[in-house]
């Protein structure tokens, strides 16, 4: 997302997608121009904004094919068909990464032994309780400016928030790499805070915890009650928008 401003009244959006989309064939391609008023910014402006992170999973077929607490939750699966839902949600062991994400400087929040594996329906289950609301997320930030760790500037309106397992495209493996998507979409968001819920919410869900954990980390008084940021690598700004947010057109169900 950008803006170019010109004076000249002889400039067409359909010229400035031609110039570009010729500058690099196949390497650079405009999705669309429009024109807009002069107090248009791309970033204040925008109404809510759309991230997935995909984490990747071990793919080993001795998996239990089970939920935590043995309870069969709705969950989708995208290697199938991503608008059916399905009553199986697979437990994935993911104990390199997972290993990384739970908290080791603090004793005051370290378990003693630290659980390897997680379910992908109940990192859903936590994420989901974060819909609806708005909040403050300071807990869930980092680095940030000494103006946004209080008050308004911390708080922000989750619009949705799920967890899915995926298959993607992978040389190594024939059916593709088993990953797990993290989709979050919420009016704004803070420094670092979309790998701190995905560290969060995995960690969380290996532990066993209830499902309005993420919720009760709210009120903690320390950022070391929440996990460290996840990698950088997963996380992927899909769109933002500008006009109001329509639930219909989630990537996850």
């Amino acid at each position: 997302m950008s803006k170019r401003d010109t004076w000249r009244k002889d400039v067409k959006p359909c010229d400035i997608e031609g110039e570009i989309n010729s500058a690099a064939p196949g390497k650079l391609r405009v999705v669309s121009v429009s024109e807009v008023s002069r107090v248009f910014h791309p970033n204040f402006s925008a109404k809510w904004r759309r991230y997935l992170y995909i984490f990747p999973l071990n793919d080993q077929e001795n998996e239990k094919q089970c939920c935590e607490n043995e309870k069969e939750v709705e969950s989708f699966s995208f290697a199938r068909n991503c608008n059916e839902p399905s009553n199986k949600c697979v437990e994935s062991s993911s104990s390199e990464n997972v290993e990384n994400l739970i908290i080791g400087n603090n004793k005051e929040f370290e378990a003693p032994n630290k659980p390897t594996c997680f379910s992908v329906c109940r990192v859903n289950q936590l994420l989901r309780h974060l819909e609806g609301k708005l909040l403050s997320y300071k807990m869930f930030a980092r680095d940030t400016k000494a103006s946004r760790n209080i008050g308004p500037p911390t708080e922000c309106f989750m619009y949705h928030a799920r967890a899915a397992e995926a298959r993607i495209p992978c040389s190594v493996h024939e059916e593709g790499r088993k990953v797990m998507c993290v989709e979050l979409v919420a009016n704004r968001f803070l420094r670092k805070m979309v790998r701190v819920l995905v560290a969060t919410s995995i960690r969380e869900a290996a532990a066993g915890a209830e499902e309005d954990a993420l919720l009760k980390l709210m009120e903690a008084t320390c950022r070391r009650a929440t996990a460290p940021p996840a990698p950088p690598d997963g996380l992927c700004l899909v769109d933002v928008g500008y006009t109001d947010f329509n639930p219909k057109n989630c990537l996850i169900p």
